[in-house]
């Protein structure tokens, strides 16, 4: 019998990256491939954090299915908030959540189709070994969220916050580590909540990690702005933290945060920012245009406040009404083509910024970890996490570099590199 080849594709943010290398590493009887053409059976890890998200993972779906020889399973966020629809529409040979993934062998092997939605209080102790075409090594340290966001479905399809047993995290960087792992992002739904109410915490668990011996870099996927607490800062002028950090902030108005339930105000994200700047750090954040209730004048305080701010990274994004939440029925909708026009003034803003920083860094020594090679040109990302295009006859595909002559071009640094 000849040996059914699966492909993962793999949707949103690096928790999903973790939960497809766990799928892969407890598979057995089948052959992983890359090549999405030549599977036999592929596995929809989906996002569902906005409609865009949906419809992408819809889109893909239909497009598979086109080729009929394929068998479909979904799951991810996307399995709790429109799976049952895609199973009953006939568009997936099986439906099954993140808690079930460590299953997926039993799953595969069915031969009737199922919906095998799981549970959201699961935590998960698996562990990956290894990391199937990534050069930087994804861990997942807690699952879920306790906030309660006007705006977000996140906490309705995976569950209150809850942190994963800390001896497995640090197994786990110990054996990736040792098999030539350097870099580690922490990642997670809300991973500054790590060891809430359980004596732990992220900025303590990042010192124990920093002590395994290989762990060279440590970034975190996102924190909110009131989680860098006293303990964390003590932290900001280690050398194996990234000097990027990612702090969710969302908005900039006072008012806006408080429509969208948020736990930041902006006096204090200033302050927090001004402060990881005057430390070297570049900032990257979360922001979302077009709110209910963002008018013309909160959105020019908002525009004049993020001025303010030292950010230099964004990820930004037009709001999107989710099922169930308490946004999706306030009233005073921003017309979609404003919230464009605004987003697209946002990123102009943000973009500017990270020239700024990156020329004014630009007499600094950069630490990159090639992560490919398009073309030509290798690819990686800065302690910055600004992204680095490198000219070299040497392969240095998985090599950490270090850069001193450099060109700051618009959208990204320029090097040629030869070994001393």
């Amino acid at each position: 019998m000849q040996t059914k080849k699966v492909y993962f594709k793999t949707f949103g943010c690096r928790t999903n990256v973790f939960d497809s290398q766990v799928m892969i590493s407890k598979l057995q009887g089948h052959e992983v491939t890359e090549n999405e053409t030549e599977a036999d059976i592929v596995i929809v890890n989906s996002c569902t954090v906005t409609n865009s998200a949906d419809s992408g993972v819809r889109s893909y779906i239909n497009q598979v299915n086109k080729d009929n020889s394929k068998k479909i399973f979904l799951t991810g966020c996307g399995a709790h908030s429109k799976g049952e629809s895609l199973f009953k529409a006939g568009k997936v040979n099986g439906v099954f959540g993140q808690s079930e993934k460590a299953k997926i062998n039993t799953l595969l092997a069915k031969e009737e189709k199922f919906y095998e939605i799981g549970d959201l209080e699961f935590v998960d102790e698996n562990i990956v070994d290894d990391f199937v075409g990534k050069s930087r090594a994804f861990i997942k340290v807690q699952e879920g969220c306790s906030f309660r966001c006007n705006y977000c479905i996140i906490p309705s399809v995976r569950g209150d916050a809850r942190s994963i047993n800390e001896k497995l995290i640090l197994e786990q960087i110990t054996r990736l580590a040792s098999n030539g792992y350097g870099e580690f992002v922490l990642t997670g739904t809300n991973v500054g909540s790590y060891g809430n109410g359980e004596k732990r915490s992220i900025a303590s668990l990042m010192k124990r990690m920093s002590q395994i011996r290989g762990v060279r870099r440590i970034r975190l996927g996102s924190l909110e702005p009131t989680q860098i607490n006293d303990e964390f800062k003590e932290i900001l002028d280690e050398p194996w933290l990234e000097r990027h950090l990612h702090i969710a902030i969302q908005h900039s108005s006072p008012e806006m945060l408080k429509l969208m339930n948020r736990r930041n105000n902006y006096k204090h994200d200033l302050e927090l920012f001004n402060l990881l700047s005057e430390k070297g750090f570049a900032i990257g954040t979360d922001f979302i245009v077009g709110h209910p209730g963002e008018n013309e004048e909160l959105w020019c305080e908002a525009i004049k406040n993020i001025i303010q701010m030292p950010l230099t990274h964004i990820h930004a994004f037009t709001y999107s009404a989710r099922d169930n939440t308490p946004s999706a029925t306030m009233k005073q909708q921003v017309n979609g083509a404003v919230a464009k026009e605004r987003l697209k003034e946002l990123t102009n803003i943000i973009d500017q910024k990270n020239l700024a920083f990156r020329e004014k860094y630009s007499s600094k020594e950069l630490e990159v970890l090639i992560e490919s090679k398009h073309d030509e040109l290798y690819s990686g990302y800065d302690q910055f996490y600004n992204k680095v295009l490198v000219q070299s006859s040497e392969d240095i595909e998985g090599d950490w570099i270090n850069i001193q002559d450099y060109k700051v071009k618009e959208d990204e640094n320029y090097a040629k590199f030869k070994r001393s």
